[in-house]
């Protein structure tokens, strides 16, 4: 297969032969560390870019075994990733290849739609910590927009995130996080009674709702495994403080698997939770201004000297304060 910067074509396998061909294409882009959304996909769609044995395809095409498909990506948008000093980041580890953030909740981790600036990518550039390498790709025209982002955490959820800071760093850290060797543990409280479980799904997006990824997905291309461990029950089973532990690290992960396979929506989640019925507890919720998710421990091997890191981060005031009210209440 050819640099996935540029034109690339590929062969429909057997297994793929029923599936429409937005979502063949997407799970090639996936598999060559190049991730687009659907919308930038159809985009590519609707301007001829995408053809199945020579010809213009659709994104609702049923791909055929053995069909040969051309992709032609278009050029990435100019950078809007512009340096912001006034972004205050903490970092609580940094060496010449790679920075460990403890990121607030409320922050983006890099611009995209909507989110033009104002993100951690615009206060690292204002730093100065990236290698020209890691931004000036040719193999990844993404990187002038998310340089050394190798995951992420959604904007409301807190904790630890690791950034590359050279191209080296990021392609080592890229192949830990596909080779399931990264350690991720996120402490999370839910609303309802929590058990002890392992969420193994399929993951994908919610076809009826853009913003939103499901299990219930027939189609959806990846897997999703989270363990999730029950820590304490809260206001008399009003709600549960939970760990979960991640083997693989889809969007929204955590998030959905407590809500559609829990049934129990981490607290505070507009997206996916409908809100607490209970008067008291919803009105925690409320105070609480964002949803319960937290980062709290990140480890992983150092992907050039092979050194053993591990991380922690404390619980944010907010997260501490929510807490001690669910202990004391119900």
């Amino acid at each position: 297969m050819s640099n996935p910067a540029g034109r690339f074509t590929f062969v429909v396998a057997p297994a793929d032969g029923p599936l429409r061909l937005d979502i063949v294409v997407l799970e090639q882009l996936r598999r060559q560390g190049r991730e687009v959304s659907r919308s930038v996909l159809h985009q590519w769609f609707r301007e001829g870019r995408v053809c199945i044995d020579g010809a213009p395809a659709k994104a609702a095409t049923r791909s055929r075994c053995g069909a040969t498909v051309e992709v032609d990506p278009a050029p990435p948008p100019a950078s809007e990733a512009e340096p912001d000093p006034d972004l205050v980041i903490e970092i609580v580890y940094k060496d010449e290849h790679l920075l460990v953030i403890d990121k607030p909740a409320g922050l983006v981790v890099h611009p995209g739609r909507g989110h033009p600036g104002k993100t951690l990518v615009n206060g690292l550039l204002a730093l100065d910590c990236f290698d020209p390498s890691v931004i000036d790709d040719d193999a990844n025209p993404e990187a002038v927009l998310r340089p050394g982002i190798v995951h992420r955490l959604d904007k409301d959820t807190s904790g630890l995130l690791v950034v590359a800071r050279t191209r080296q760093a990021r392609e080592g850290l890229k192949e830990l996080f596909a080779s399931h060797r990264i350690d991720r543990e996120y402490e999370a409280i839910v609303v309802g009674r929590a058990v002890n479980a392992t969420y193994d799904t399929f993951h994908g997006r919610d076809p009826s709702h853009r913003l939103k990824f499901t299990t219930r997905n027939p189609v959806a291309p990846r897997r999703a495994i989270t363990h999730v461990t029950l820590e304490q029950e809260l206001a008399q089973g009003l709600a549960s403080l939970v760990r979960c532990r991640l083997e693989t690290g889809r969007t929204h992960q955590i998030r959905v698997h407590l809500f559609e396979r829990g049934n129990t929506p981490v607290l505070g989640d507009a997206l996916y939770g409908k809100g607490a019925l209970q008067p008291w507890l919803r009105q925690v919720e409320q105070s609480l201004g964002r949803h319960w998710l937290h980062a709290g421990i990140l480890g992983f091997e150092h992907p050039i000297s092979g050194k053993a890191m591990r991380f922690t981060s404390p619980l944010p005031e907010e997260l501490v304060m929510c807490l001690e009210a669910l202990r004391q209440g119900g």
